[in-house]
């Protein structure tokens, strides 16, 4: 925890030093509060008392009581507002973070745990600062204090206060090592609960098609129940507080009482009269002490889950990116040349290689496609040239420039990028085909023109706002082929050198994928397009198509050279096509 909160401003360190120098004094003047009652006590038992003799002591306990409730208050404003910026700044910065991951560190926390280490485990920290930094710092001063207070004054009735101590000591000391171990699996629990959560809602369709929500039921209640039942054995230790702290205060008092009665009773007047003045002052700083333990009870409470959040938060922190982008600023001479040179793939803690030794080299203005069976590698060749992973072995070069050593918006600027499951944001359809960063923002002509080409002005001009009409987040309320016609619009209007589509043709019909092809086919003559498909239709007229088989390539060469020369490739075509049909392509 100490390490997450490094991440303090100074702003937040200067809150904190005010902070604790108002709860110094808030103490300071609930400690004053005893001595005065002792002096009233005093007076009110040595002589015959006028009203007036005990006003003076009086308005000192009332200012003492504003000048305590003014600081405590102005403490808690104050940590309410170091809390809130704190949990801001770590949000942020969690954010930032997981923005800058690589696919390899997203598949490494579930997104379910990502969204609760952004959202529960900040906010169990937000709630250490708003609500326990005032007690961690008032209640060990105000024991301290108040035992130094009483220290000396009396042996039988400071061990009395001591006792006490001891045994509120050795019950917070057995609940927390009780509850620890369950904080953490309460949090793990809570990730198992949204990621449950949010597979049912992702897949309700599925879920209502096969009559499976009895299952997707039993599969949360039992999660449910699981944290339901940490939670409530978490509580029930915690239950064990309540009561052990209320003994020991009251019986704290009795003893006092009970102590300093027999002491009084062998004592001669003057002496009585302190002992009893000391009986007073005893009983208020003994309060005082069992009322800082159980401030520290409230803080055992929260630390314990705080520290599991703060370990989980810093584990997203101190996450080193396996892929660290350049320094290189994209200004070449060349345009649109992609090479791989020798290049070899494995996952992270992979044994076997998904790709071996593909090499291959594309100019601009070409088309080059790729081919295959399912699992031959298609689209973890294609996620390397926009760096989504970096290779194992050998060289992606854009332009004559390893793509390691571009800085990545370069690289971004660069490429459009097309994935094979198209995503939409909560968003206008504008909006969405303008989206990203491009090194010149699209016009509204441009923006029209990119849902052209990609044959999706068809439905957008039916739609009762046009290019204003809202789209849903993921695109829930259009079709999966109009899904892909608004991502490829999307690509177009960036206006990249380079344009990487992974299978983002698969929704569209025999007739709208001509079409959108020809179109595109036109519209960029001078960049480069990477294609990888599994229809022939779409990849046929392609300048170069590179024939992938268990990592390996096969082929390279047009449609007409592949089918004399590459078997793959050929066994692949006559599935889909006849052979009349290749013929005459």
């Amino acid at each position: 925890m100490i390490k997450l909160f490094k991440n303090f401003t100074k702003r937040d360190v200067f809150i904190i030093i005010l902070i604790t120098t108002l709860v110094i004094l808030s103490v300071f003047f609930d400690l004053r509060l005893p001595e005065y009652m002792s002096e009233i006590t005093r007076i009110i038992t040595t002589k015959v008392t006028d009203i007036k003799e005990i006003f003076k002591p009086g308005i000192h306990m009332l200012l003492c009581a504003i000048a305590s409730t003014s600081s405590t208050i102005f403490t808690g404003y104050l940590s309410s507002l170091l809390s809130a910026n704190f949990s801001k700044n770590i949000r942020r910065k969690i954010f930032s973070k997981v923005e800058s991951f690589g696919l390899a560190e997203i598949k490494k926390f579930s997104t379910s745990s990502l969204i609760t280490r952004t959202t529960n485990d900040v906010t169990q920290i937000e709630m250490l600062l708003s609500m326990g930094l005032l007690l961690i710092i008032k209640s060990p001063v105000m024991a301290i204090w108040a035992l130094l207070k009483i220290v000396g004054k009396s042996a039988d009735l400071s061990l009395i206060t001591a006792i006490g101590v001891v045994i509120i000591v050795c019950t917070n000391t057995f609940i927390i090592k009780k509850v620890t171990p369950r904080f953490e699996k309460m949090q793990k629990l809570t990730d198992r609960l949204n990621g449950v959560t949010r597979e049912n809602l992702t897949g309700i369709r599925v879920i209502r098609a096969f009559n499976a929500e009895k299952f997707q039921n039993n599969r949360f209640s039992q999660v449910n129940e699981d944290l339901t039942g940490t939670q409530l054995a978490n509580q029930k230790t915690f239950a064990l507080m309540s009561p052990i702290m209320s003994f020991v205060m009251h019986f704290q008092q009795l003893a006092i009482y009970f102590v300093g009665a027999h002491l009084i009773l062998k004592l001669g007047l003057f002496d009585k009269i302190n002992m009893f003045s000391n009986m007073v002052v005893f009983s208020s700083y003994g309060m005082q002490v069992i009322i800082s333990f159980l401030m520290l009870t409230f803080i055992f409470m929260i630390v314990p889950r705080a520290n599991v959040s703060a370990k989980r938060i810093n584990e997203i922190l101190d996450e080193k990116n396996s892929i660290t982008p350049g320094n290189f600023d994209g200004e070449t001479k060349d345009k649109g040349i992609v090479e791989f040179k020798n290049v070899s793939f494995k996952y992270p803690d992979a044994e076997e290689y998904i790709l071996k030794d593909i090499s291959f080299k594309v100019n601009r203005g070409e088309t080059i496609a790729f081919i295959g069976s399912t699992g031959s590698g298609k689209s973890t060749l294609i996620n390397l040239v926009p760096r989504l992973y970096d290779v194992t072995d050998g060289e992606v070069l854009i332009d004559g420039v390893n793509v390691k050593d571009y800085d990545s918006k370069a690289l971004n600027y660069k490429i459009s990028y097309v994935s094979q499951k198209p995503f939409m944001f909560a968003a206008s359809i504008k909006d969405n085909v303008a989206y990203g960063r491009a090194k010149k923002k699209p016009s509204s002509d441009k923006i029209k023109e990119a849902i052209r080409i990609a044959q999706a002005d068809e439905f957008v001009e039916k739609m009762d706002k046009k290019y204003d009409s809202f789209i849903a987040r993921g695109g829930t309320n259009i079709s999966g082929g109009q899904k892909q016609r608004l991502s490829i619009a999307r690509a177009i209007a960036k206006d990249p050198e380079i344009y990487v589509f992974d299978d983002a043709f698969s929704a569209l019909d025999f007739k709208t994928d001509a079409r959108l092809r020809k179109e595109l086919k036109n519209y960029t003559k001078n960049a480069t397009i990477m294609i990888v498909a599994q229809r022939i239709g779409t990849i046929i007229n392609a300048d170069k198509i590179v024939v992938l088989d268990k990592g390996k390539c096969v082929g390279v060469g047009t449609h007409k050279e592949l089918m004399k020369k590459c078997s793959v490739y050929k066994e692949i075509a006559l599935s889909q096509l006849s052979k009349e049909e290749l013929e005459n392509a």
